[in-house]
Order: C-alpha cells, then structure tokens, then sequence
C-alpha cells in the first residue's frame, strides 16, 4: 500500500476559504443560506465554512444558518451495510423554506450519498434551491450529479482511496490517495 498526500493543512485551510467565497458570491450575499454538513467529516468542513464566512460578514449567524443532515436512511446501500450508525439531523430553523441549502461533503465519488441526502432534504422543507460544496471530487459518478463548490478535483482509478484526515477526528489535517 502506497500513500501519497495530495493537500495538506494548508490546502484544505485555503479551500475552505475559497469555498465560503464562492457560496457567499454565488448567493448574493448570507440571507438565506444554510449549510448542512452531511456525517461526519462533511459536518466539520461546513462549520468550518460557515465560521469563514462570518469572518468576513459579521451579519451572518452561523447558529441560525449552520446544520447537519444523517443521510443513512435514505441511502440506497442500507441492506447491504445495515450497521452504520443514524445519527441526529439538526436543522436550525426548523424548515429548509425558501433557504438555499448548501450540502457539504468531504469527498464527492459515485454521487450516491448526495442523492440520499437529496431524498432526506425533502422531510424538511422545500427550499428554495440546493447547492454542493466538497472537499475533494474524484469523479467516477454513477448518477448525474455533480458539485458546485470543489476545493480539489483528483481524477482517480477506481481501485484508489481518497483518505481526508480533519482535526477534529483525526490527529492530522490533510488528504491522502491510497493505492
């Protein structure tokens, strides 16, 4: 097994960066907008996101505008993995009405868990339009979706791994291919 890093600390601090620009941009501004971090290191990225933004614009209200959606549930892999753990969906507002809802993922692959997060959105609102932001794209989707915020694209063979070690879970900050 070989291991190759691919971003480190202060790649992923740079992305983070970028990404809160580019949805700020994108949304005209915080009013609206709502991140949801998809479990667990995607929960992570979008608090990080959001802290970010709020950088740069002290209006906005990363308690009111920050969340986190368990997909399991939704997923379409639940009987062929039937032991991953359900963990709480926090909303802050209570309806994703008239929000833009950023999805936020640390690796976007076949797509599948975006569309499980796509299924569960609908037990809680209609917003008024959904976005993507990830970590990492390495392609190989298997349903027509795709991101709108990337903070890496890396092309990869099927048989490679992308590993992202965050902080908060991890005792590095960095993204790792595995062959």
């Amino acid at each position: 097994m070989s291991l190759r890093t691919v971003l480190d600390a202060a790649d992923i601090d740079r992305a983070i960066i970028r990404i809160s620009h580019e949805i700020v941009e994108a949304n005209h501004g915080t009013e609206n907008l709502l991140l949801l971090g998809i479990p667990t290191r995607g929960v992570f990225l979008a608090k990080r996101i959001a802290n970010s933004i709020k950088k740069n614009y002290p209006d906005f209200d990363v308690e009111e505008s920050l969340g986190r959606l368990d997909v399991t549930m939704f997923r379409d892999d639940l009987s062929a993995k039937p032991n991953r753990e359900v963990t709480p969906t926090e909303i802050p507002v209570g309806s994703l009405d008239e929000k833009t809802v950023v999805l936020v993922d640390d690796v976007l692959f076949s797509g599948r868990t975006i569309r499980a997060a796509l299924d569960a959105i609908v037990s809680y609102g209609r917003p008024k339009a959904v976005r993507l932001a990830v970590l990492v794209d390495r392609g190989h989707r298997e349903l027509p979706i795709r991101a709108d915020y990337v903070g890496k694209n890396l092309p990869t063979s099927v048989t490679e791994r992308i590993n992202v070690h965050l902080t908060e879970t991890d005792e590095e900050q960095s993204v790792v291919i595995e062959q």
